[in-house]
This record gives C-alpha cells, sequence and structure tokens, in this order.
C-alpha cells in the first residue's frame, strides 16, 4: 500500500458533483487544480496507509458535519476561481 490523502480522494470525488451539476464551473485544468488546491489548503489532512486506516478515515465520511466542511470549502473554493480564473 502507499501514502494517500482521504481528503484528497473526498474532495476530488465531490468536485466532480459540482462540475456536473453546474455548467458555470470552469473545467479548464488550472480552474480545477485551483478549486482543488484551495479545498486542501483549508481542510485538515487525512493520511493513510493501511487498509484499516482507509476504513477508519472512510468511516468519518459518514457524519453529516464532515460532507457539510468540505462543501463549504468546496463552494468557497468554486466562487474564489471563478471571480479570478487563470487562465
Amino acid at each position: 500500500m502507499e501514502l494517500k490523502n482521504h481528503m484528497e480522494i473526498v474532495v476530488d470525488r465531490m468536485l466532480k458533483v459540482f462540475v456536473e451539476k453546474d455548467p458555470n464551473i470552469c473545467t479548464c485544468e488550472n480552474c480545477i487544480l485551483d478549486v482543488k488546491a484551495y479545498a486542501l489548503n483549508h481542510l485538515p489532512p487525512q493520511y493513510f496507509v493501511t487498509e484499516k486506516g482507509e476504513v477508519y478515515t472512510k468511516a468519518k465520511d459518514l457524519t453529516i458535519q464532515f460532507e457539510t466542511d468540505v462543501t463549504s470549502v468546496l463552494v468557497q473554493g468554486i466562487e474564489k476561481v471563478k471571480k479570478h480564473p487563470r487562465h
């Protein structure tokens, strides 16, 4: 197994949903990476290296507060990038 950041996996998954639902989000590589970087810099990392660690971090996904926190930060990042795109 390798070192992984569960928060990055969650951000990728949730950002994909936002992009699919909102045609006003720019999908160029710069904008997507800027939103992702913003989110990951504002959320706590959740690293794991074992399957047991992966299961433990996934269990945190089940809380409403976790989903709310990630959603809030993603919305902030999307709005910032919309206002100041780098392309």
